[in-house]
């Protein structure tokens, strides 16, 4: 069974096997992993076309006699200030995946956190208020190298508070986190509250399906 420190209280508790024992699906978290950060692009950028730029009412000069190339608009796309041929117009990037792939990525994800010893968990009670300095002292303390990216609930916002500010420090609450952020830390430090979240998302569908092979 795997386990995790408990930063500050001299302990450990032990990890859901469910969530940080699975086998890392490779196919899958590149798929998921492309998925996320697609749904993040903007997808603004726009171009104008002929039809969209102003000028170009009237024929520049008659069709014929005048020794130059004919014209029919100084819009066009070959003129300075032209409309733009094929230029790019909003849209959006994203592509769905599916639940159970999600969260087995997800699993695959947490699981090689687990398997490399970078994970940890957080008391924390212990901030009764922002503590910019004792936050930099557990993660000293823990010996982790970073990017670290720690995950607290929504209600522990004095621990939020406290490790914000820390140079390549990541904080984000456990709704928040995708499998493009587990995998881009290099250390992983949760609350209990949000560690039961992440556990609760990464193997509910596991345990749904088992549930069924049962009855």
């Amino acid at each position: 069974m795997a386990d995790a420190p408990v930063l500050g209280a001299g302990r450990s508790v032990t990890l859901d096997a469910a969530a940080f024992e699975a086998a890392f699906h490779g196919p899958l978290v590149h798929e998921t992993v492309r998925a996320e950060q697609a749904a993040r692009r903007q997808g603004t950028a726009a171009t104008k076309t002929r039809g969209m730029v102003s000028g170009g009412g009237s024929k520049p000069w008659r069709q014929k006699g005048t020794g130059r190339a004919r014209a029919g608009s100084s819009r066009s796309p070959v003129w300075t200030g032209g409309g733009t041929v094929f230029g790019p117009q909003p849209r959006h990037y994203t592509f769905k995946v599916n639940r159970k792939e999600r969260r087995a990525a997800l699993r695959s994800a947490l699981s090689l956190h687990a398997e490399r010893g970078s994970v940890a968990v957080l008391d924390a009670s212990a901030f009764e208020a922002p503590r910019t300095q004792q936050a930099n002292d557990l993660l000293l303390d823990w010996e982790q190298i970073r990017p670290t990216l720690v995950v607290v609930a929504a209600d522990e916002a004095s621990a939020a508070l406290s490790f914000r500010n820390i140079a390549r420090v990541a904080v984000l609450t456990p709704d928040n986190v995708g499998v493009a952020d587990v995998l881009a830390a290099a250390s992983l430090l949760v609350s209990q509250a949000a560690l039961d979240a992440l556990t609760a998302r990464a193997t509910d569908a596991v345990r749904a399906t088992a549930g069924e092979g049962v009855a």
